[in-house]
Parts: structure tokens; C-alpha cells; sequence
């Protein structure tokens, strides 16, 4: 689901560890030291290490977050319709769209989020829990752009956008003690991040998210200075 309010996350590739390119950025962006995010972020302090409940976790978590960021500013925030999981081509269809397997996305004709649960439970299986945290938060993000009616003339500025307010609700939540972190867990993020990477720098394609080392950037934006830098 392409365009400014309705990005998806686009395929996962698999990717066994972190590059040159993942570790040079961590030194860089400061995420071990100056981040704080030294241990891992993506473990709700409830306990539940289950896939359900990092998933339940992230949600909550995201719109109580951006409920108080809204009321800070003198807005109303309004949570989404739905939340729904699919598998497959099993998903709701969003202004006329079929679902796709190995995706997640916010549908503004509607005002939900969507995500294939069997995809999404694969890459906490295999990549890790931080993929939960990384992958809701950044489509709460663009049901904030449809909110606040950001703007962009291209696709890959708003899903940019989308990852700095994921980096930025990340950090807020292990700042308040709602998540906890534990070592390892910066590699863990980048390497999300790296394999949600577009192949090539292509601007112009309306599908384009940004490469690996632009997400890992957007995001560490976000991280640092908070969700006011996005």
C-alpha cells in the first residue's frame, strides 16, 4: 500500500548478521553510547516474551505514547479503528487493494493497521523481537501523518518519516521503563533495519522505502533526538 499515508513495510530479506555498512553506522549514529540502547529494547517489562504479547505490547505501548505527544501539543489523538491480523492474501483490502503476504501497512480509507501474522512472527522467530517494535511503530507513524496531514512528494520521504518516529518512540519507551533492553540489541535493530533495506537508491519509484543505510539513519535520527527531529 504505496504512497504518503499508506506505506507498507515492503519484504524482508533474510540476513544472517550484521555488515560493514550496519556496524559502521552504529559507530557513527552513537546508538551504543550516546543512544543508550546498549541492551535490548524490544522486551516489554510485563514479562511476556511471547510473539502475542511483543505484538500487544507495541501497539499499546505506540498509541499511548503518541496520545500524550498529541495532547502535549493541544491535539486530540485518535487511535486506530482496527488492528488486524491475516495471513497470506487473507487480509482486508484497503481503497479498493488487496492485502499481500510478507507486509504490514496502515490504510488511511479507515483509518487501521494490517499485518500478515505468519510473516511477522517469522521475523521474531528468526530475526529477533525487535522486529515487532520496529515494524508497528513504523506504520503508527504514517496513521500520524494521516492525522496531522503530512505532506511529501515522494513515497520514500514519508516511509523515511515513518522510521525516525519508529527511533523515536522506541527510545522514548525504554527512556519511560515501559521496555526493557538488554545487550545485543543495537545489532538486532540495525540489522532489521538493513534487511528492510530498498536494493538501490531509487527516489522516484513510488514503492521506494530508502536503502539500508538511510532507515538505519532515520531511525538513529529519531532514537537520539526524539520524535520532534522526524
Amino acid at each position: 500500500m504505496g504512497g504518503v499515508t499508506a506505506g507498507d513495510t515492503g519484504t524482508v530479506k533474510r540476513v544472517k548478521r550484521p555488515g560493514a555498512l550496519a556496524l559502521a553506522l552504529l559507530l557513527a549514529c552513537g546508538l551504543v553510547a550516546s543512544c543508550g540502547l546498549t541492551q535490548r529494547a524490544s522486551r516489554n517489562t510485563q514479562g511476556d516474551d511471547s510473539f502475542e504479547g511483543d505484538v500487544r505490547a507495541a501497539r499499546t505501548l505506540t498509541e499511548s505514547f503518541w496520545e500524550q505527544q498529541f495532547a502535549a501539543s493541544g491535539r486530540t489523538y485518535q487511535p486506530i479503528s482496527r488492528f488486524v491480523a491475516y495471513s497470506g492474501r487473507n487480509g482486508p483490502s484497503c481503497a479498493g487493494e488487496p492485502a499481500v503476504p510478507q507486509n504490514a501497512f496502515y490504510c488511511p480509507d479507515g483509518h487501521f493497521i494490517a499485518y500478515d501474522r505468519d510473516w511477522m512472527e517469522s521475523l521474531w522467530n528468526e530475526m529477533g523481537d525487535g522486529s515487532v517494535y520496529l515494524i508497528i511503530p513504523h506504520e503508527f507513524g504514517h496513521a500520524v501523518q494521516a492525522q496531522l496531514q503530512t505532506g511529501f512528494r515522494l513515497n520514500v520521504q514519508a516511509e523515511l518519516q515513518a522510521d525516525c518516529y519508529a527511533g523515536g518512540t522506541l527510545s522514548a519507551l525504554v527512556g519511560s521503563g515501559a521496555l526493557r533492553a538488554e545487550p545485543g540489541d543495537e545489532d538486532e535493530l540495525m540489522l532489521n533495519l538493513e534487511a528492510a533495506g530498498d536494493p538501490t537508491d531509487d527516489w522516484l519509484d513510488p514503492a521506494a522505502h530508502g536503502t539500508a543505510e538511510q532507515r538505519q539513519q532515520s531511525f538513529a535520527t529519531g532514537y537520539d533526538q526524539g520524535v520532534a527531529a522526524c
